[in-house]
């Protein structure tokens, strides 16, 4: 867990601008007409639209994305009944969450009353406003009483977190917890110590899934909730228990599973001894739980443990399900969020822990290789997949079970828009994915013994996309394999310099000798270099013992490029190569060259390049339209790097007249269609988006890519090598695993 002063709380929430979240427009607001269409008169046309057809509502105003957070203040986080307007910071951070993870807009409500009948009315009088409603922090068991009123009286998706946010990510954990320790969901001897409204949720949902109601203890502040107390509420007597049981450490004795949602440290190293084997210890009390991690596991070596904390394994946090769970039930207009939408969302939560973990996910977590086991066994909050995995189930659910008013048809354009939404726009990347697993090819990975690599390999083997082959140190690549849990057993490694592998270097060597005994290489040179991993994976392309070659993650460009050149050579038609990166920006995807190989192109090679470009660029089903730029506008100056590009352009224009190509231009222009037309309407460029840019020279290439990369929020794919007779490719230095693999998918689209 971060750890962070008093003061540094207190700053973060006064800060320049008091509080978390503002209102922002969405719609253009700079002129006098634009104010005309917001307010009056405008404003009326909609209004009278809506008038006639309610349900227009959602077209014409921000209902259909806007979630109220509503709460009384009456059972604050840890901090109990501290009241409305004390409770607001926390409703806040609630809003705030929404909007990063889901992009859903919220506005925050604090009704000061403690009346159940005043709060629905208030609740209800407000509800036109929304399209969904997240109760939050309402202490028991009025909570019960008001989300089912208004679940009843309103026909909007309605949810106190505090109950079923718990109860659906816990059971996640569990069911995967159950999996893990080889055990049977309906044999599970389950003791639940609290009997609030977590508690009473959780229980629900875990007997929805399997659990059976006669193996539930459950636990209060005075112990067992037996048959025989006098003091039960209707709640507390629905999961009263008839054996001969009073107090925790009775009831603990043999158990498979505690789930704690009480208070710290009242469970005790005793009680987790004398539990089943391979128990199942959920303490979820916050910010302490009912036993310390660390005691708790230091006394039994094959337990699973979960706690609500971020410095511990498995934290079962609410974050996992509120935003993708309206987020599902916002995009179909569900009447509500029933138990059908709720078990979708564990299980699409438990099925997601068992898929291989993103890079970015491993990085933010100062993990190596989270993988599905004892210490993962529900996904991390930062997950981007979570969005797209748990959104489409909820409202898969919502349809099924006919609650859905605008059911979806399209599944793959609704995860495109659900990562638009989260400024992913993958829909070139994925189209990539698809065509490489319809054909995977054989990869060589030359860097074997780097663990990114070897991660990226496990990622494109499970994912259909290559089959991938190591070059390095068997017994290396083993122990990495082994140390971080890797699923790459079966992948062929092979030591090129080791003794075994003599044979097949003298074979290379030759083809290699014969490639260039009249350029200089004796064939002892040839064999020499044999022993240069670089060398001899570009032979095993060359002689067709694998379709593609990766390098360069620990080394220099061109200590993968001079190789490649030697071996599989330079297309004969054009003899020229480039360096090419694909930047996926919001705006769509846009082709950066030359940003590697040329530093001061002549005319010719800045043709060479805008052809070999412009043919890579169709290779992903776009129709390129390229702009030269340079810091002048057709011919505005005539010196210097300018002069290089206005001649390439004369070239391209007379030689390959169907090739949309403009330029000199400079790079606001190039970007910037409307403002080109109005001042340059002769332009071949046109109206149209331009989505190639030619750079003058190395310099401004690739600090164009890098500074897009870095402060524009782009995803940078590159360098891809063009101009190549094979598929070899670089992987840049310190390439994380998932750009690895992006490059593994353009290699393989390449060979094919």
């Amino acid at each position: 867990m971060a750890k962070f002063t008093k003061e540094d709380a207190l700053r973060y929430h006064e800060g320049k601008r008091p509080g978390k979240i503002e209102v922002i427009p969405t719609k253009p607001h700079s002129t006098q007409l634009d104010l005309s269409l917001a307010y009056s008169p405008g404003v009326a046309e909609p209004c009278l639209e809506i008038q006639k057809n309610p349900k227009d509502v959602y077209k014409y105003t921000a209902k259909g994305n806007l979630v109220a957070v509503i709460s009384n203040g009456t059972a604050v986080l840890g901090l109990g009944d501290i009241g409305a307007e004390a409770g607001k910071p926390v409703m806040e951070g609630k809003g705030l969450l929404f909007k990063i993870f889901a992009d859903i807009d919220v506005f925050d409500i604090e009704v000061d009353t403690k009346d159940v009948d005043e709060f629905v009315k208030i609740v209800k009088g407000i509800a036109p406003t929304f399209g969904g409603i997240n109760l939050e922090d309402i202490k028991a068991p009025e909570c019960f009483e008001i989300e089912d009123r208004l679940k009843t009286e309103l026909n909007i998706p309605i949810m106190h977190d505090d109950q079923h946010g718990t109860a659906i990510i816990s059971s996640a954990g569990m069911l995967n917890a159950i999996e893990i320790q080889k055990k049977k969901i309906e044999d599970i001897k389950l003791v639940v110590n609290g009997a609030g409204a977590s508690a009473v949720a959780c229980t629900r949902l875990y007997i929805s899934l399997g659990v059976k109601k006669e193996n539930i203890v459950m636990v209060d502040s005075k112990g067992v909730i037996h048959n025989s107390r006098t003091d039960l509420s209707a709640i507390k007597r629905e999961f009263a228990t008839k054996r001969n049981l009073h107090t925790l450490e009775e009831a603990i004795d043999g158990a498979d599973m505690f789930l704690g949602l009480s208070v710290a440290n009242v469970l005790t190293p005793e009680m987790v001894k004398s539990m089943a084997d391979r128990p199942i210890v959920f303490a979820l009390a916050n910010p302490n739980p009912e036993i310390k991690y660390e005691l708790a596991m230091k006394v039994r070596k094959d337990l699973i443990m979960a706690t609500g904390r971020s410095d511990h394994p498995n934290q079962v946090n609410n974050v996992l399900g509120f935003p993708f769970i309206f987020r599902g039930a916002l995009d179909v207009k569900a009447t509500g969020i029933n138990e059908e939408m709720k078990i979708a969302a564990v299980k699409a939560l438990a099925d997601l822990a068992k898929e291989d973990v993103p890079d970015m996910v491993n990085t933010a977590y100062k993990e190596m290789n989270l993988n599905f086991g004892t210490d993962y066994i529900i996904p991390k909050p930062l997950d981007p997949r979570l969005l797209t995995v748990v959104a489409p189930a909820v409202a898969k659910a919502a349809m099924e079970s006919g609650i859905a008013h605008t059911p979806i048809t399209d599944w793959e354009a609704y995860e495109m828009e659900l990562e638009q939404r989260m400024g992913r726009n993958n829909k070139l990347l994925r189209a990539l994915t698809n065509k490489a697993r319809r054909n995977p090819k054989r990869v060589i990975f030359a860097e074997g013994e780097n663990f990114k690599v070897l991660k990226a390999a496990q990622n494109v083997l499970h994912e259909g996309i290559a089959e991938p082959i190591l070059l390095g140190d068997k017994k290396k690549i083993k122990k990495l394999i082994l140390d971080n849990d890797l699923d790459i057993e079966n992948i062929p490694v092979i030591d090129w310099n080791s003794r075994k592998e003599q044979g097949r270097r003298e074979r290379f060597a030759h083809v290699l000798f014969e490639k260039r005994n009249r350029k200089g290489l004796t064939y002892s040179e040839a064999l020499e270099l044999m022993t240069n991993r670089n060398y001899f994976g570009a032979m095993m392309v060359e002689t067709g013992e694998a379709d593609a070659l990766l390098s360069g993650s620990t080394s220099k460009y061109a200590d993968t490029i001079k190789p490649a050149i030697h071996t599989v050579g330079i297309k004969p038609e054009i003899n020229h190569i480039a360096g090419m990166y694909l930047l996926m920006t919001k705006q769509g995807p846009l082709f950066f060259s030359d940003t590697t190989v040329n530093p001061r192109p002549d005319a010719k090679t800045i043709v060479d390049t805008t052809l070999l470009t412009a043919e890579a660029v169709r290779k992903f089903n776009i129709e390129p339209v390229v702009a030269l730029v340079s810091y002048s506008n057709f011919g505005s100056i005539r010196t210097g790097s300018p002069v290089r590009v206005q001649q390439a352009t004369a070239i391209l224009h007379r030689e390959h007249p169907n090739l949309i190509v403009d330029g000199d231009i400079q790079m606001n222009f190039a970007l910037n269609s409307e403002l080109r037309n109005q001042k340059f309407p002769f332009s071949k460029l046109g109206k149209k988006r331009v989505n190639t840019i030619i750079f003058p020279n190395l310099s401004s290439g690739n600090i164009s890519y890098k500074l897009i990369q870095e402060l524009g929020g782009a995803e940078a794919i590159g360098p891809i090598l063009l101009g190549m007779n094979k598929s070899i490719h670089v992987i840049a230095l310190e390439s994380s695993v998932r750009e690895i693999v992006n490059m593994v998918t353009i290699a393989v689209v390449d060979a094919q």
